[in-house]
């Protein structure tokens, strides 16, 4: 029992100590607001060309506007950006950033709840903004993610949320913007999946069993609620499912259903199943076999949320380069592609997960918007973010070249009109180490 409980005060100590220090990292200059005009720079605005030698002006949260020249009003404050480029601030497409802090540490792990069903659970309830991964990845250009859970089969809501704010609700761009849905595979998990054929067939086959039935009681419990809606009167008013209720919005299509699959017999079995529904609105997420199945795909009209790019195929004999063509060859057949990372601290390196698919066959353009215009409109929220555009939030960022090249530096950094410091985790260590004593 002495053990037991020295083991407790131990590990309690080195929590405190891992969140101190996380704390000390997170310790930066305040972020600027207010009235700010980028002057002379090359303004990548994705939807409407390039702008040579010209001027953003952010008023607030807002971009006021984007013109030619170097003419500025007064009022504002003056960042010179002449021969940099200015770019909309990228948006990776599916991350457990702000949920999981500490992998090995369970209390700073929120991405996951008990039960293969919880589609009332909401990921934006859980971010920390005060994640020290999250300037480590602002600094990187990236702005906005989207943060899902992980867990059973239907994880529950994922959230878009900007890189920058002291609580959930300052930092949401939409705070729910999907329901996570894990589809069943038919295929072995990784080299220590040593069940037969046979069985993994048999739990397949339940586990879509489980997951139709599950549809079909949501489709009736909104068709329920729909006609006691039209029709209250003189009616006993019907009983609440808490579950079944947070499933409303995407069986009537308001919420899409954001599928996590990747073998090619699964999409297949996805794109089938998705024809039982009139109004669901489908996205697919990882799909690392879409090349496989991309004409298809294309037709079904799916969205699709491609990567991690830099990944290893999911078949042996695959050629190596299949993970990095991909996104190309799934845009090439007509499908709307975005890129994902899948990653928690490492979403700082969605620019080169986007580099490497437009080296391999999407192209730079594509794959530009591939991070910035085309994930908006997948989640309609195009007319807020995802390109340099007056009245839209002003999400962007400097950079001194292409900002899918490792040797490019970024300068500046805003989130919804915040000009924010250059400080990371990153940054503190390195100037820690390099100002050391001799």
């Amino acid at each position: 029992m002495k053990i037991m409980n020295l083991k407790r005060l131990l590990s309690a100590v080195l929590l405190l100590m891992v969140f101190n220090s996380l704390a000390d990292a997170q310790i930066t200059e305040r972020a600027g607001f207010g009235k700010f005009a980028l002057v002379g720079g090359n303004i990548h605005t994705i939807t409407n060309g390039t702008i040579e030698n010209g001027v953003v002006l952010i008023n607030g949260h807002r971009i006021e506007s984007v013109s030619a020249g170097n003419v500025v009003p007064e009022g504002y404050e003056h960042i010179d950006v002449t021969g940099k480029h200015i770019y909309p601030g990228f948006i990776d497409s599916g991350t457990r950033l702000g949920l999981i802090e500490i992998s090995a540490v369970p209390v700073t792990v929120d991405d996951a709840e008990v039960g293969n069903f919880n589609p009332h659970m909401r990921a934006f309830t859980a971010i920390n903004p005060n994640s020290v991964s999250i300037p480590v990845t602002r600094v990187s250009g990236v702005t906005t993610v989207i943060a899902h859970p992980t867990s059973g089969v239907i994880s529950g809501k994922a959230t878009l949320i900007d890189l920058f704010g002291y609580a959930p609700d300052s930092m949401a761009v939409k705070a729910d913007a999907g329901l996570y849905l894990e589809w069943p595979t038919a295929g072995r998990r990784g080299w220590w999946d040593q069940r037969s054929e046979q069985d993994r067939t048999k739990e397949y086959e339940k586990s879509l069993r489980e997951l139709f039935d599950f549809f079909e009681a949501a489709k009736a419990y909104h068709r329920m609620w729909e006609l006691w809606d039209a029709n209250p009167a003189g009616k006993k008013q019907p009983n609440r499912n808490p579950v079944l209720q947070s499933m409303r919005p995407v069986i009537s299509g308001e919420l899409p259903v954001i599928i996590s699959v990747d073998r090619e017999r699964d999409i297949l079995n996805v794109l089938e199943w998705v024809k039982q529904f009139d109004n669901l609105n489908l996205i697919l997420s990882s799909v690392a076999e879409g090349w496989r199945v991309a004409s298809q795909i294309a037709e079904a009209g799916i969205p699709v949320l491609a990567g991690p790019v830099l990944s290893t195929p999911v078949r042996g004999y695959d050629n190596y380069q299949r993970p990095y063509q991909n996104a190309g060859l799934m845009a090439e057949a007509g499908v709307k592609v975005a890129i994902r990372t899948g990653e928690t601290e490492n979403v700082r390196n969605l620019p080169y997960h986007a580099g490497y698919a437009a080296v391999y066959g999407m192209g730079r353009e594509e794959a530009l918007r591939s991070v910035t215009i085309v994930p908006a409109e997948i989640f309609g929220v195009q007319d807020e973010i995802g390109s340099i555009e007056a009245g839209k939030r002003a999400n962007l960022f400097v950079s001194d070249g292409d900002p899918f090249e490792v040797l490019t530096n970024i300068s500046h950094v805003f989130i919804n009109g915040y000009n924010v410091p250059m400080v990371s985790r990153h940054t503190q260590l390195y100037q820690q180490f390099i100002d050391r004593n001799p």
